[in-house]
């Protein structure tokens, strides 16, 4: 028997919760599978009927009842040691991480089903670490792109804004050649198999499609500076994979939500709200660590087969704030014992977010966010969000010039308040158009000749009719939001 064992043996069992405790939590996760059921409860405000709320308050009386020592609870989906100690167990996690005593993680939705993560691979810290002017440069290369990615009214769909921001994450990690490969986003999309069989098959596809950037890496991207640190291109192709899945989430996801609270004023600058965003909707908000080996986690005996449920998102916290106990590695990779990909992905996100705000102004179309009152979830792909001109930086104030007409489109979680806020931004644009155009008929090159006055009467009736079509908008944008 080694020390570990002698010691777990000697150590007091965990706690287990009452079975009641352990049905609430599984009719909590049993009742997000199920749509619209806790509509009656949002609608009347009654927070704690809803799933969200009875998981945190279910957590929130097991924290005080069992003096926050972590404890068992049997639900359909498995049984799991969920630690309730916000100080330390991150710390304890990342002991037994770093001893071998853990297994790869798995990510497990609020509503009980798994999924596969990015294997965690160990990354050179110094490669990782670039300066921020240097980041914010080659994110500059593509921020263009993603600012055109908006339909003619400013909103951004989400396929654009996905496609642009992983053109973006492949140019940083892999290198400007692999900006326009498409292939290798889906390969990194695919290797979080549920299977170990084919997850390995997709691994060593996913390494072939990267073995031309790693033999004549670009030097400005991470793969370069990775292989100038010294790494060969086996080593390194692991590395780089689970850089750009890291990458890749943060600059869709992260990112997005990030300038959805930015535009809410939760925040002000771009690494504050970056922060905010991982702390509020970590992308990884609970994963599942299986135990190899037995070790003991604040005096409480911790058995190999045990499954550790990591769920920082799932925690209270005072002002009904989520748990502030993950770090970025847990929010983004999941690996308690830190990894460096995590903070250079916030690093890249914190620089798009920098970037686009610098040229225009985000603003949340739906839902609807407030400081004081934001969502238990804000999933970016039903996201509305628009990007209008800064003042005084020469936009045209065109509408749908040269871009497809916004269409708003059905979605989870949009309603009739939300067409309001859309048909609002419309109607403010349709206004602009229109003094635009009466100062261009004011215009004295018109006073020459019959043909310049028929052009400025046609442009005063364009104005017109924009101004009246904007009332008319305006009037059923109110219409909407009663």
């Amino acid at each position: 028997m080694t020390t570990d064992e002698a010691a777990a043996t000697e150590a007091k069992r965990p706690a287990t919760a009452r079975p009641l405790e352990s049905a609430l939590l599984s009719a909590a996760m049993i009742a997000r599978r199920l749509p619209w059921t806790d509509v009656p409860a949002r609608t009347l405000g009654l927070e704690v009927l809803t799933p969200e709320g009875l998981t945190r308050h279910l957590l929130a009386h097991l924290r005080r009842t069992r003096s926050a020592e972590p404890v068992r609870l049997s639900t359909p989906f498995g049984s799991f040691l969920l630690p309730l100690a916000t100080a330390d167990a991150e710390e304890q996690l990342a002991a037994a991480d770093a001893a071998g005593k853990l297994g790869p993680a798995v990510g497990l939705r609020p509503d009980g089903q798994r999924y596969a993560l990015s294997p965690h691979v160990a990354l050179d810290r110094e490669a990782a670490t670039v300066p921020a002017a240097e980041l914010g440069a080659l994110v500059a290369q593509d921020l263009d792109r993603v600012i055109a990615a908006r339909r003619g009214d400013g909103t951004l769909e989400w396929r654009a804004w996905q496609g642009a921001t992983l053109r973006l994450s492949r140019r940083v990690v892999a290198g400007a050649a692999a900006a326009e490969d498409t292939l290798l986003s889906e390969l990194v999309s695919a290797t979080a198999a549920p299977s170990d069989r084919s997850r390995r098959a997709r691994a060593a596809a996913l390494e072939r499609r990267l073995s031309p950037y790693l033999a004549d890496p670009d030097p400005e991207s991470l793969a370069g500076r990775l292989l100038a640190s010294g790494a060969d291109g086996p080593v390194a192709a692991p590395a780089v994979a689970h850089a750009l899945a890291l990458v890749s989430q943060a600059a869709t996801g992260t990112a997005l939500q990030a300038l959805a609270l930015l535009a809410a004023g939760v925040a002000a600058g771009a690494g504050e709200v970056v922060a905010e965003t991982l702390h509020r909707f970590p992308p990884v908000a609970a994963a599942v660590h299986p135990v190899r080996a037995p070790f003991v986690w604040q005096g409480v005996a911790v058995d190999a087969g045990t499954e550790i449920l990591c769920a920082p998102g799932w925690l209270p916290e005072g002002g009904g704030r989520p748990s502030p106990w993950a770090s970025v590695s847990v929010a983004l990779c999941g690996a308690p014992s830190g990894c460096a990909a995590a903070p250079f992905a916030a690093a890249v996100a914190q620089e798009i977010v920098a970037g686009i705000a610098a040229e225009a102004h985000p603003a949340v179309i739906s839902p609807r966010l407030a400081p004081d009152r934001l969502p238990d979830a804000l999933d970016p792909r039903t996201l509305v969000l628009a990007l209008g001109d800064l003042p005084g930086r020469g936009g045209d104030d065109r509408v749908t010039v040269g871009m497809p007409t916004a269409v708003p489109v059905a979605a989870h979680g949009y309603a009739p308040a939300s067409y309001a806020a859309l048909a609002r931004h419309s109607a403010d644009r349709l206004e602009r158009h229109a003094r635009s155009l009466e100062a261009c008929a004011d215009h004295d090159g018109w006073n020459k000749d019959e043909t310049g006055e028929r052009f400025r009467v046609a442009l005063l009736g364009h104005a017109d009719r924009c101004a009246r079509a904007a009332a008319d908008v305006r009037r059923a944008a109110r219409q909407l939001a009663d």
